[in-house]
């Protein structure tokens, strides 16, 4: 019996078979067979998610096969894509073919499927979230029915399924909006906490994407900003990509944990050198090449999206919280802000928010920083991103979504049998 687990090594399972589907009807035999059984199924995408949303006991499906994009309406304006393609495999597709998504978050690795059913998002633009730029999929339910739904069939499915944590169903195909591709001019630059903190609401109106990176135990920030622009493409060079992203950002930010996880006194002084090591840049390229980043160091990560207009208090509080705390906290706190959206299940549902995102490395311990911090951001109505640690229950979730019965009238309806549920989903939806 093998083990599955997840990239931060935190998630592990040791399902009773695996299958490798190659089309939808291996799905549809393989969630069939489980209902058969009385077991359960799930495809979880790269692992990429720090909670235990993906783990069973029963049937793992891997979605190696399941790759591709499949469809492009240039009338529409939308492509498929099958569920276990990249969004790296996806992006790269989409510039050949000249079009892009309209935003997206900052790592690739993902499947198209584990992204939207998390909630993976980017920052600002006029929406955020890859679930909320979804319009259509194909789905296997827990009757072992194929079922396709947009905004015309069974809309109330591609509602809740776009971002349904994987308990609804296996999905196999996903069809998303899509634009003609762009180009970015990035703007990235160190700046201090109280300029920071004074005008960053002005800066995200200022600016298509705006998201700023707090060093611990300094009153540094890393400042980056993104706007369309209508000028050619000027990348970064090959050695400054590889100096500032690959050497830096990664090698010697791994180093750098290193010696913080061994010698903890030395971190506020080794988050000030890597604060001044990042130096002001600029540059032009299509969306994809500014919107993610390359990362080798593993972490552990837990986000919460609270009102937009409490944003930078709680960040406030955070911070406050760190250094009164004695922690030593050697990973950036990520700042972001998200247009409302209108997915049942979206931190970002009917309101706008700020991302508040806090790291620890994979070999330090998170506890005390991610409780410590969550209880900040719940004080401040923050909700949780499904993908990544928190403490959250059904029982405190439920008053936070609105529309939180009408996503478990699907669940109920199209699972039944709760072929997909595990004990993340049966603490976080109930049973």
């Amino acid at each position: 019996m093998s083990t599955w687990t997840s990239w931060a090594g935190l998630s592990s399972c040791s399902p009773a078979q695996e299958r490798r589907p190659v089309d939808v009807g291996d799905v549809v035999e393989a969630v069939r067979d489980a209902a058969d059984r009385g077991g359960r199924v799930k495809m979880p995408g790269t692992g990429h998610s720090f909670t235990d949303i993906a783990l069973t006991d029963g049937t793992l499906l891997h979605p190696t096969a399941l790759t591709g994009v499949v469809g492009v309406d240039r009338a529409a304006m939308t492509v498929t894509a099958l569920a276990g393609t990249t969004l790296r495999e996806l992006n790269a597709t989409l510039a050949r073919l000249g079009l892009s998504l309209h935003n997206m978050g900052d790592v690739e690795e993902q499947t198209v499927a584990g992204a939207i059913s998390t909630g993976t998002h980017g920052t600002g633009g006029v929406t955020a979230s890859l679930s909320a730029q979804v319009v259509g999929l194909e789905l296997v339910t827990g009757t072992g029915e194929v079922l396709r739904a947009d905004r015309t069939r069974h809309p109330d499915v591609l509602d809740v399924v776009r971002l349904g944590l994987g308990a609804t169903g296996v999905l196999t195909a996903v069809t998303l909006e899509v634009e003609p591709l762009f180009v970015l001019e990035a703007h990235e630059r160190p700046i201090q906490w109280d300029e920071a903190v004074a005008g960053f609401d002005g800066l995200a109106e200022q600016h298509h994407h705006a998201e700023m990176y707090w060093f611990p135990h300094t009153d540094r920030l890393l400042l980056k900003t993104n706007d369309r622009t209508l000028e050619d493409p000027e990348p970064l060079s090959r050695l400054r990509e590889w100096w500032d992203d690959d050497l830096l950002s990664n090698h010697v930010f791994d180093l750098v944990n290193r010696v913080g996880n061994a010698r903890p006194a030395l971190v506020p002084r080794l988050n000030a050198l890597s604060a001044r090591a990042l130096g002001e840049r600029r540059y032009r390229d299509v969306p994809h090449r500014v919107f993610t980043t390359r990362r080798t160091v593993r972490f552990r990560e837990m986000e919460y999206a609270v009102p937009r207009a409490a944003g930078l208090t709680a960040l406030a509080e955070v911070r406050d919280l760190v250094e009164r705390s004695g922690w030593r906290i050697g990973f950036p706190l990520e700042y972001r802000v998200a247009p409302a959206d209108d997915v049942p299940l979206s931190p970002a549902h009917d309101r706008d928010v700020a991302w508040i995102a806090v790291h620890v490395n994979a070999a330090a311990d998170h506890t005390d920083y991610f409780a410590g911090v969550e209880a900040v951001l719940r004080a401040h109505d923050g909700r949780p991103h499904w993908g990544k640690l928190h403490t959250r229950t059904a029982a405190d979730l439920a008053p936070a979504y609105p529309r939180w019965q009408d996503a478990l009238a699907v669940r109920d309806r199209i699972d039944p049998q709760r072929l997909f549920t595990n004990a993340y989903l049966e603490r976080v939806l109930g049973p």
